[in-house]
């Protein structure tokens, strides 16, 4: 296996700052979701404009087919459906998965994707903390 030997001698397919991106936007999601269940009557959540779940479909949509596979390669190795050294062996069906249906749509309802796609980085000796945005 060849990289550019700036992920650790090993090529995930998509930069570590790009899932960190991703990351960040699902958490977002997630907690004006949380915050939309608890206080439901409240009209107007702070931050709610700024971000949505059309702005994280876009970005991930807009990524390459090999980075898609890989952030869902990288959320299934989070859950434990992989192993680190099975990661040929999951972008190969992340992108069979993707055949059916958009990537973004997929992680977006994912449960817990944010801290799958955390999981995953740290399997690999990557610290979703450490990487700068």
């Amino acid at each position: 296996m060849s990289d550019t030997g700036d992920d650790d001698d090993f090529d995930l397919g998509i930069s570590i700052e790009t899932v960190a991106t991703v990351v960040d936007h699902l958490r977002t999601l997630q907690e004006t979701e949380s915050e939309q269940d608890e206080a439901a009557e409240i009209d107007d959540i702070e931050g709610e404009e700024e971000f949505d779940e059309s702005t994280l479909s876009t970005f991930i949509e807009e990524l390459n087919e090999d980075e898609q596979a890989a952030l869902v390669a990288l959320a299934w190795v989070g859950r434990g459906d992989y192993e680190p050294d099975q990661w040929e062996e999951a972008v190969s069906m992340a992108k069979e998965r993707a055949a059916g249906g958009s990537t973004a749509d997929y992680l977006i309802q994912m449960e817990l994707a944010a801290d799958l796609l955390a999981e995953g980085l740290g399997s690999f000796g990557f610290s979703i903390d450490d990487i700068e945005r």
